[in-house]
């Protein structure tokens, strides 16, 4: 099966909120990429349920990172304590 040409633009970040602050995440590294996950996982849970606006997804990203305190990422324990942090962190903001 052939596709056509495939044209890809800038992502205008006014539009996906979100993106941004993932490249952000990435950019900052350590355990903020895994905070960063743990809260979009949380807000589309949400949202998904009904229990959140679409808007609200990005807004409880950017106060679980504005919360988080990024350390290293050197073993699995620091890992999954960042992501325990953040759910309940994505918990409390989007549904404040």
């Amino acid at each position: 099966m052939a596709a056509g040409p495939l044209t890809f633009e800038p992502v205008q970040a006014d539009l996906y909120p979100a993106y941004g602050l993932g490249r952000a995440a990435a950019a900052a590294g350590g355990t903020a990429p895994t905070a960063f996950n743990a809260a979009n996982e949380v807000a589309v849970e949400l949202f998904l349920a009904g229990k959140i606006r679409f808007g609200r997804i990005a807004e409880t990203i950017a106060q679980v990172l504005d919360a988080h305190h990024a350390g290293p990422a050197g073993s699995l324990e620091s890992v999954l304590a960042a992501d325990a942090a953040a759910r309940r962190l994505a918990r409390e903001a989007a549904c404040s």
